[in-house]
């Protein structure tokens, strides 16, 4: 497939934000005083729609199954996470962000949300559907990528809407 010079530029662009993405959680990290992989985790848990246990947190950041227990403990020891049992499954617990993490996080973040905000603001409501719309098109394969889901599929990456903010939301950062 040849790629159009306006398609290899964005796929650029969107490869720089990734990069800017992980140099921002490198720096919440160090603001936070604890490991990216902690930033990751509490990201992941904050931006579910269905609740997460520790095996599937686990799955999502690529680490294993006693790693992310020891995450888990080490996230309950600083009140960044709660464990809740599943209302569904007894056995089971899932993974709630705390308050305290929601205001430290929402804090350390707030220059770069209302960065953020001056930069959206800019922007008229159809240009924010669209902006909106490809960004969530692109996660979507991504999230397929690295499940290993069959690009252009009906329904392919409807098993990964939990990753998802919830439509309309703004970022949980921003309390």
């Amino acid at each position: 497939m040849v790629q159009s010079n306006d398609a290899r530029d964005i796929a650029t662009s969107v490869r720089r934000l990734l990069q800017a993405g992980r140099q921002m959680q490198a720096a919440l990290a160090r603001r936070l005083g604890v490991r990216v992989t902690d930033v990751q985790a509490v990201d992941h848990v904050m931006l579910t729609e269905q609740p997460i246990g520790p095996v599937q947190l686990g799955d999502r950041l690529g680490i294993r199954s006693a790693s992310a227990t020891a995450l888990v403990d080490r996230l309950v020891a600083a009140d960044h996470v709660q464990r809740e049992p599943d209302p569904h499954d007894g056995r089971r617990v899932t993974l709630a962000v705390t308050d305290h993490a929601r205001r430290e996080v929402g804090a350390a973040l707030r220059p770069l949300i209302e960065q953020i905000v001056l930069i959206t603001d800019q922007l008229d409501d159809d240009q924010r559907t669209t902006v909106r719309t490809v960004l969530d098109q692109i996660a979507t394969a991504m999230r397929d990528y690295a499940t290993g889901a069959e690009p252009g599929r009906p329904g392919a990456g409807d098993s990964n809407r939990e990753h998802e903010a919830p439509r309309g939301a703004t970022p949980p950062v921003a309390d």
